[in-house]
């Protein structure tokens, strides 16, 4: 078996939410898999072996970043999930995942991309913007935004429509091949600037 002095610690991070998904533990031999691939490897301790997270289930996690810690014993791991990162079902090895407001964007992405990939049978609205054109969806993205001008300062009103604005936001995004959570990753760069 490898010598626990061979193997750094990985704290696995969802990418999206900053949800920490799961610890597990690497060798050099891991970590060069998953920068070859860009999918997560690990060594597994109880098998002694290489081991591809997801090999057996299909909840694969692709690896956007690799971030050593100050000494060098433990990687913070960035990755997209393909599934669950717990054996047992769960997103994270620590529990279900707390309700949060990022989530919910998480949730309508994952709808949107739902919506596109498997169009159900009766048409929805998602799916009809989707796969209309472009224009019918940015003349949306205009409406919202006049109605978000319009509302009442302070009002529930106001709050509705800037909701409003975020969706059909998001729906031109995809509907152009972008991911819909693309601007928190530029709002994110922007504050690391």
């Amino acid at each position: 078996m490898n010598d626990a002095a061979d193997l750094v610690a990985c704290v696995v991070q969802d990418a999206h939410t900053g949800d920490v998904l799961m610890l597990a533990w690497a060798d050099e031999a891991a970590l060069e898999a998953t920068r070859r691939t860009g999918l997560a490897h690990f060594h597994s301790r109880s098998r002694d072996k290489l081991w591809l997270k997801g090999a057996t289930s299909g909840n694969t996690m692709a690896v956007e970043s690799m971030t050593p810690d100050c000494d060098g014993d433990a990687i913070l791991m960035r990755v997209r999930p393909a599934g669950p990162a717990c054996h047992t079902g769960e997103d994270t090895c620590f529990g279900p995942r707390a309700p949060g407001r990022a989530h919910v964007l998480d949730e309508l992405a994952a709808v949107i991309e739902e919506r596109r990939s498997t169009p159900p049978a009766g048409g929805s609205y998602v799916a009809g913007m989707l796969a209309g054109p472009r224009e019918q969806a940015q003349r949306k993205v205009g409406e919202e935004a006049v109605e978000v001008v319009l509302a009442e300062a302070g009002s529930d009103h106001l709050v509705s429509e800037v909701a409003d604005l975020w969706f059909h936001s998001m729906l031109l995004l995809a509907r152009d091949g972008i991911d819909p959570l693309a601007p928190l990753d530029e709002l994110a760069r922007r504050r690391a600037g």
